[in-house]
């Protein structure tokens, strides 16, 4: 696992162990996803995710037109942030390199795991839609990998 520099910026604060965040990126929590646009600005949102433990990667499913696979095409290098706003807080944020995956079985086959983890199943009205949009190829995947992430867990502090 690519857990450079475990632990938050704050010295005091103590970071999760690897289980641990293995654990915490199954959670439904959203990624924050930070790409820069052509003007050098940041943009970030708010997307759901899977977290491939073998491959130690974040997939993303975003529309093919979206800012974020414009902002992707010309600068790879995003940075991310997944944490838990409730107390003791806790959370892993890092920098990465996403790539633009356009394979539509990869797709339709990420598509279905996201779904099932945020929604539980796939006969949710917005599963239904958002399966549908990946099945037509309005959709692709964003895999991300991090090249360095830190976390912090205030429930050991």
């Amino acid at each position: 696992m690519i857990i450079k520099g475990m632990g938050a910026s704050h010295a005091t604060i103590p970071a999760m162990n690897e289980q641990e965040v293995i654990n915490f990126l199954q959670s439904k929590l959203n990624l924050q996803l930070a790409t820069i646009d052509e003007n050098g600005d940041p943009n970030i949102q708010p997307v759901w995710f899977d977290y491939e433990k073998d491959s130690e990667k974040l997939r993303v499913m975003t529309s093919k037109m979206s800012n974020k696979v414009r902002n992707i095409r010309s600068k790879p290098n995003v940075y991310f942030s997944i944490d838990d706003e409730n107390f003791p807080y806790k959370g892993v944020k890092g920098k990465a390199t996403a790539r633009i995956i356009e394979d539509h079985q990869k797709v339709v086959s990420i598509a279905e795991k996201i779904n099932i983890k945020y929604l539980g199943t796939l006969e949710h009205p917005l599963a239904k839609m958002l399966m549908e949009f990946a099945q037509n190829g309005t959709e692709i995947l964003l895999e991300i990998s991090p090249k360095f992430f830190s976390t912090w867990d205030f429930a050991k502090a």
